[in-house]
C-alpha cells in the first residue's frame, strides 16, 4: 500500500495518476483486507485532494463490481438505472414519483442507495421508500421477481455490495467526498442497459464519460440537476449530455418552453416531509404549495419519457404524465408496488 501511497500522496505539485492496473492491484489490496483503516483514509484523502483520473475511478468500478452480486431479470435490455447521489437529499427528490410513473407506463426502473452518507448526511432515497411502505432490503431473487412483476425495484447496495459496509465507518469518519462516492451508483446491480446520473458541471462529465466505454450501459444521461442528482429543477434551463460507444453530445432543456417555470423552492425535507409531497401529487392533488413539485415531475417524467422512446416529444412526455397524475394512476402503481413486496414476501 505503501508504494501507492507515495505516488497519490505527493501533495498537489508532486502527487500524480496511478495506471489502471495499479489502482486496480491498490482497490483489490483494499478489498481483500491487507490495508489497515489509516492507510485507506490516506489513499482517500490525498485521492480527493489530488482528484482521480478516468482510469482510477474505472479500476475501482471493476474492482468493486466484482464483489456485487447482480440481478438477472428479463427486462434488463430495457431496464433504466437512476443513480442518485448517496450522499442524500436536502431538497424534493423527484426521481422516485416519477420512476413510479414510469414504471406505471411500462418502462422498467430501478433506483438503489445506502444510508446516507458524508459530506451532505442529506435524507436518503431508501428512508424515502421506508416511509412509503416498500420494503428497501429485499434479497436478489425476490427483486428481481418485483421488478418483473411491476416494472420497479430498488435495493439497498450495502447489501449487495459487502465491502461498502466495511468501508462505510472510515468514510464518516473522514467526511469528505471520495472516488466511492461515485463508485457506487455505478456498480449497476440491475445489469441495466442504460443510465441516467447527475453532475454539478460539464468538468465532472468530461472526466467521467471516457469510462463508459468500458462498461456494460448502452444508453448514459448525465443531466446537470439539483444538488449533483438526475432530477432536473423547473427553476432554470439545465444541460442534458448523451453518450455512447460512439460518440457524445449535449442539448439545453428549458422548463420555460414548456410552460413549467417556477421560482426556486428551497425546502429541507425530512423523509415524513417527502412522503408527504409525494403522495399528495400521486393522489391528484393540485395546492398551489406544491405548483413547483407538481411541474418539476411533469418535466422530468415527460424529457425521460423522451429520452427512453417512450413518447416522440418532451411535449407529449409532459402531457402523458400529467394525464397520469390526473388518473391518480401513480398512486395506483404505488400501491401495487407495495402489495407485490407483500405477496413476494409471504410466498417466500
Amino acid at each position: 500500500m505503501k508504494q501507492w501511497l507515495k505516488e497519490v500522496a505527493r501533495g498537489k505539485r508532486g502527487s500524480k495518476d496511478l495506471s489502471y492496473e495499479e489502482t486496480y492491484q491498490l482497490a483489490r489490496f483494499m478489498l481483500e483486507g491487507n490495508a489497515t483503516d489509516a492507510q485507506i483514509a490516506a489513499y482517500f484523502i490525498a485521492q480527493r485532494m489530488k482528484t482521480e483520473s478516468s482510469d482510477e475511478l474505472l479500476a475501482f468500478i471493476h474492482a468493486f463490481e466484482e464483489e456485487t452480486d447482480k440481478l438477472n431479470t428479463k427486462s434488463s435490455h430495457r431496464l433504466i438505472d437512476f443513480a442518485s447521489p448517496y450522499t442524500g437529499r436536502h431538497l424534493f427528490a423527484t426521481t422516485i414519483p416519477v420512476s413510479i410513473l414510469l414504471a406505471e407506463a411500462g418502462l422498467p426502473v430501478f433506483l438503489h442507495s445506502s444510508d446516507t452518507l458524508p459530506p451532505k448526511y442529506g435524507t436518503s432515497l431508501k428512508d424515502i421508500l421506508f416511509h412509503l411502505g416498500i420494503n428497501p432490503a429485499q434479497p436478489a431473487p425476490l427483486l428481481t421477481k418485483e421488478i418483473e412483476e411491476t416494472n420497479i425495484g430498488f435495493a439497498w447496495t450495502e447489501n449487495y455490495c459487502p465491502p461498502l459496509v466495511n468501508l462505510r465507518n472510515i468514510r464518516e469518519e473522514i467526511g469528505v467526498r471520495t472516488l466511492l462516492n461515485t463508485v457506487e451508483k455505478l456498480l449497476n446491480i440491475s445489469n441495466a442497459k442504460s443510465i441516467m446520473m447527475g453532475a454539478f458541471h460539464r468538468t465532472a462529465i468530461n472526466k467521467i464519460a471516457p469510462i463508459f466505454k468500458n462498461m456494460q450501459f448502452e444508453n448514459i444521461y448525465i443531466v446537470q440537476g439539483i444538488e449533483g442528482s438526475e432530477d432536473l429543477p423547473v427553476h432554470r434551463n439545465s444541460f442534458i449530455y448523451k453518450i455512447t460507444k460512439e460518440k457524445m453530445e449535449s442539448f439545453i432543456v428549458k422548463p420555460d418552453e414548456f410552460g413549467l417555470f417556477q421560482e426556486e423552492v428551497k425546502e429541507n425535507l425530512s423523509p415524513e416531509q417527502q412522503c408527504e409531497k409525494i403522495l399528495a401529487i400521486l393522489n391528484g392533488e393540485r395546492e398551489s404549495k406544491l405548483d413547483y413539485y407538481y411541474n418539476q415531475i411533469l418535466f422530468n417524467a415527460g424529457i425521460r419519457y423522451y429520452l427512453f422512446n417512450v413518447t416522440e416529444s418532451i411535449d407529449k412526455g409532459i402531457k402523458m404524465a400529467a394525464e397520469q397524475l390526473k388518473q391518480k394512476r401513480g398512486i395506483k402503481q404505488l400501491e401495487k408496488w407495495r402489495q407485490s413486496q407483500k405477496l413476494l414476501e409471504n410466498l417466500s
